[in-house]
């Protein structure tokens, strides 16, 4: 009985000291970059009202955005953001699907310092002009966020 009790003494101290060289070893070779969280995204207000498109607000800075949309026309409309370079309008991928009358819709888009519009194709609806500033701070410290 002698020998077994013996071999088994020695076992408990050499596992602990694996376990510490392990948990010592973890994570030693990572290179995490605690890069600062985009900014807040804000809420944009856009009526499709039956002569023009109205937003609220039309100054802001950079950064991502959540867009809705009220279609108050008798007709589905479809929204676009388009860039305006100058003087020339570049095509972004920020489009609504189509909005049925009198129904809402919500788009995401993550824009860049410049002007925009958001514009309806067709039926004669003069588009909202809105102006994007530096880009606004970033949310990193702000508590209770998403």
């Amino acid at each position: 009985m002698r020998g077994p009790q013996r071999s088994l003494r020695w076992i408990a101290p050499v596992a602990s000291a694996v376990m510490v060289l392990a948990v010592a070893g973890c994570g030693s070779g990572s290179s995490y970059k605690n890069d600062p969280r985009p900014p807040q995204t804000i809420v944009i207000s856009t009526a499709i009202l039956p002569d023009k498109v109205s937003v609220s607000p039309v100054k802001f800075g950079a950064g991502p955005v959540s867009v809705t949309v009220a279609n108050e026309t008798d007709a589905s409309q479809q929204l676009s953001i388009v860039r305006k370079v100058n003087g020339q309008t570049q095509q972004t991928n920020d489009k609504t699907g189509p909005i049925n009358p009198h129904d809402t819709a919500t788009m995401k888009a993550e824009l860049d310092e410049g002007d925009y519009e958001l514009r309806v194709e067709g039926n004669g609806i003069e588009p909202a002009v809105i102006s994007v500033g530096a880009r606004r701070a970033s949310a990193q410290n702000d508590l209770l966020q998403p």
